[in-house]
């Protein structure tokens, strides 16, 4: 069994451009025990996924306390470096994210996303200072811990289209990730841009390692690794196609009183198994 740190120096070396991190993200125990099986070098967990199952909208709506209780769960339940998605912190100031994010580590993640976007306010995302702040205290919240931490420094101004052009959110988003990485982040995470241009012109700005939400559609992960990108996060995708698989079981067994969306299930053995059943 490695240190916590270990873990974390093991998560770091992973982010290489070119030969890419790929990450599946994850919701539950069940679901991380099946990644590392897989052969994957790291669990992630996905913000959305981990709401939604356990009740809540994703968006900075899901309770800090449950959220970490999961990932200490998904951390103690296997022997990969674990990151976790904290959406903007669980908190509304730059003390609170220190706090989660020491209460992160302490639940055994060696990783974080945090984010800019701001639900709800007047604005899609967070003033640069601002975010910088809370990227600075998660940053220190690490240092006390003695951890090195991987803060994944997430901007959405793609996903939110902040910007009238394409240029405009170019530049954006460089801005922003210079001015996270200054304030302490390891990474950055650019969702909602897969077309090839963009993503070679922004591992060519940006002076980390970049990470690409990926799915159906979205360059493969060997294209990504020739455009330099050294992190490919399945996001939500995994958690919405499994819902899908509920949705359209339901309705097909109540229509038809057939089960076609049920075939290639993994078996229940080796789903028991997994869990030491």
């Amino acid at each position: 069994m490695t240190t916590l740190r270990e873990r974390a120096e093991l998560f770091h070396s992973l982010h290489r451009g070119g030969t890419p991190l790929v990450l599946a993200n994850v919701w539950d125990v069940a679901g991380a025990r099946l990644v590392e099986e897989a052969g994957a070098g790291a669990v992630a967990t996905t913000s959305a996924g981990v709401a939604w199952s356990l009740g809540a909208p994703d968006g900075d709506r899901l309770d800090r306390d449950r959220a970490i209780d999961l990932i200490a769960r998904i951390a103690a339940a296997v022997d990969l470096p674990v990151t976790a998605d904290i959406e903007s912190g669980f908190a509304d100031t730059p003390e609170g994210v220190a706090e989660t994010v020491g209460r992160v580590i302490a639940a055994g993640a060696v990783g974080v996303n945090i984010e800019d976007a701001l639900h709800g306010g007047d604005t899609p995302l967070r003033p640069v200072e601002e975010q910088c702040e809370r990227l600075a205290a998660a940053r220190r919240a690490a240092e006390e811990a003695g951890i090195p931490l991987y803060v994944n420094a997430r901007t959405d101004v793609y996903l939110r289209q902040v910007g009238e052009t394409p240029q405009e959110r170019f530049e954006a988003a460089v801005e922003r990730a210079e001015a996270y990485l200054a304030a302490g982040a390891s990474g950055v995470f650019v969702p909602g841009v897969v077309d090839p241009e963009t993503v070679a012109a922004l591992t060519g700005a940006v002076a980390a390692p970049l990470n690409i939400l990926v799915g159906p559609g979205a360059p493969t992960v060997a294209e990504l690794a020739e455009l330099g990108v050294a992190r490919v996060s399945l996001g939500s995708s995994i958690v919405g196609a499994a819902y899908a698989v509920i949705w359209e079981a339901t309705r097909e067994v109540l229509a038809s009183g057939t089960y076609t969306p049920l075939e290639g299930a993994l078996d229940y053995g080796r789903l028991n198994a997994i869990l030491g059943g």
